[in-house]
């Protein structure tokens, strides 16, 4: 800095003033959204049990840690010499002496990639001792005893919460990269960012969710779900597509697709380069999918048994009317492929066999150990959210997106919040969010029959657990050939409980592991060449032993399934194409969107 290098110009002290004018106003305006919306918010019982719940678990974690001090000790030790060698070289640092860090975080951690956390010695030390508590509040935690499993995992959860959002990244004033934006915009990152807060504050009536993609730059049809078909059957829960044939001849044997009814079915048809239903029209079938329709409270009727006859059996007719195959192919993705399961068993139990095959992605049917999301299921919980299910008709599908987004929470919760209102920063375009975003409603009953009956009781992975239109069913009555696709990343449906649910079926049963995760795992094409898959030809006890003795094999398990499917033999016919089509795909009932009718409402 210079004599005749003024610090700051009397233009920038003119837009600084300005900004600072507009920030305030902007920060009045996100108080006022604040207020009004606690004042339309009725607090319902299910929150005020979890937060209750909450208190509960940090309070027995207090009382442990104060009855048995001895167990935190070591901890507690360790932290202090950290501490005290951070401070040390630190203050080497600030002499401009070069040093080692005491911690360092984790290589996929991406809050901490800008320089100013290594080059500057404040911030580099603010990084440091954040990382130190973070790993001195999971070390004691991890020593709390007495605790039931249930507990401990909602421990570890609110624990893991609690360290995410007090990281000084999520800080304007200890983000070194935020702080050099707002000198170099003046402020008007502060600005754009709190423009984008009120904009998602009126964009919900519902749970407060941040925008992680530009929700205008995909519209279902034009640039996503765009492999051309037809909808040529629908009833009040689904609308069936058949998928336009790619090759001149086609197996026999249809393929029926039975997509989660939590989601929208376009995961599986994203673009044409990722689309697993345009992919498998390219390898010579023909492919029918579900899109299930998007409830509100005029569907508070139905029920669980009704996605198997208005569902997944009405779909199975439609397809042999059709057709005249007397048989199919299917594949059901996570809640579909329980649905799928839960099929299976049903028509196994009515002496019907219409299934040639049964695939599996990513499919949990013994719920013994559910993953993450057993962390919002207990008994009291769900007594809750009935009452408040039942009396709405239906489970808020943006509330369900939340749960989601919590289990990731650094991925996708704090990393938009630093982008989006600390940054200023628009989201950037990113088909996989959109489809995240579009959240879909659940009925009631049916929602409250799935948690119950799988995540609470697991009554499923039990024989004549669970009866199904008054008929018990057993999965190990399934005798059909089944293909398990899993992925070793999924937080959803961990890869060893999805193990555990192929070990139920009597038919034979081939079990691969795929990499990446829940979504990325599964939407794999070929060509992308990425994340490799685990085979083993024999099923063994544990899924410990099972993967002891796998061979890995790079690339996508699209083509292990394709080879799996080609081995039915089946024979080659010419190409269907079909025929008396309601309407174009994607149809009418994926395209209704909350997100959308909110926007909408709010603007009128």
């Amino acid at each position: 800095m210079t004599e005749t290098t003024p610090i700051m110009q009397p233009e920038d002290l003119m837009a600084w003033s300005t900004n600072a004018a507009q920030l305030l106003e902007k920060t009045q305006e996100v108080m006022s959204q604040l207020v009004l919306r606690h004042s339309q918010i009725d607090v319902s019982p299910a929150a005020m049990h979890n937060l209750a719940h909450m208190g509960e678990i940090a309070q027995t974690a207090m009382n442990t840690m104060m009855t048995h001090p001895e167990k935190i000790i070591g901890s507690q030790m360790q932290l202090w010499q950290d501490y005290a060698t951070l401070c040390q070289k630190t203050s080497l640092a600030f002499l401009g002496q070069p040093i080692e860090p005491v911690i360092e975080a984790e290589p996929r951690d991406k809050r901490f990639k800008h320089e100013g956390w290594q080059e500057n010695p404040l911030f580099s030390f603010i990084k440091q001792y954040y990382l130190l508590m973070s790993r001195f509040t999971k070390e004691i935690l991890s020593h709390i005893e007495g605790l039931d499993e249930k507990t401990e995992m909602q421990l570890e959860f609110l624990g893991r919460q609690f360290i995410d959002a007090l990281a000084p990244s999520n800080f304007i004033t200890t983000n070194p990269e935020i702080l050099d934006l707002t000198f170099k915009t003046r402020g008007e990152n502060l600005i754009k960012g709190l423009e984008n807060m009120l904009e998602d504050m009126k964009g919900s009536d519902g749970p407060f969710l941040i925008k992680m993609t530009d929700l205008d730059a995909f519209e279902v049809g034009k640039n996503v779900a765009i492999t051309p078909g037809k909808i040529v059957f629908q009833n009040e829960m689904l609308q069936l597509i058949q998928y336009n044939p790619t090759t001149e001849k086609v197996a026999k044997t249809p393929l029926l697709v039975v997509p989660p009814w939590i989601n929208k079915y376009y995961i599986l048809d994203l673009r044409p380069d990722n689309s697993f239903v345009k992919w498998a029209t390219e390898q010579g079938y023909t492919v029918f999918l579900i899109s299930w329709r998007n409830v509100d409270e005029k569907q508070a009727h139905i029920r669980f048994d009704d996605y198997i006859t208005l569902g997944t059996i009405a779909a199975m007719d439609a397809i042999e009317s059709i057709t005249h195959e007397k048989k199919l192919h299917t594949v059901g993705f996570c809640i579909g492929g329980t649905l799928l399961a839960c099929t299976l068993a049903y028509l196994s139990a009515i002496k019907q066999q219409r299934v040639a095959s049964a695939t599996y992605f990513a499919t949990l049917i013994d719920f013994a150990q559910p993953g993450e999301l057993g962390v919002f299921i207990d008994e009291t919980q769900l007594d809750q959210y009935e009452a408040e299910m039942l009396e709405k008709g239906f489970f808020d599908g943006r509330s369900m997106a939340l749960a989601f987004n919590l289990l990731r929470d650094n991925d996708l919760i704090w990393s938009y919040f630093v982008n989006n209102y600390l940054a200023g920063r628009e989201p950037f375009p990113f088909d996989l969010l959109f489809w995240n975003s579009d959240s879909t409603n659940i009925p009631a009953k049916a929602h409250a029959f799935y948690l119950r009956s799988m995540y609470l009781h697991n009554l499923l992975a039990k024989p004549a657990g669970i009866s199904l239109n008054e008929v018990p069913i057993n999965i190990e009555d399934i005798k059909v050939p089944a293909y398990f696709i899993s992925t070793i990343q999924d937080h959803i449906a961990p890869w060893k409980s999805t193990y555990s649910g192929a070990l139920l079926h009597k038919g034979k049963t081939r079990f691969v592991l795929g990499g990446s995760g829940h979504i990325a795992g599964i939407v794999n094409p070929p060509h992308a060449a990425k994340y490799g898959y685990w085979v083993n030809e024999e099923l063994a006890s544990t899924a410990e032993e099972w993967f002891a003795n796998t061979k890995q094999h790079e690339g996508s398990w699209w083509l292990d399934w394709k080879v799996w499917i080609d081995g039915f033999k089946d024979t080659l016919i010419p190409a269907r194409v079909p025929q008396n089509a309601i309407e174009d795909a994607p149809g009418s009932y994926v395209k209704r969107q909350l997100i959308k009718k909110i926007r909408e409402k709010d603007e009128s």
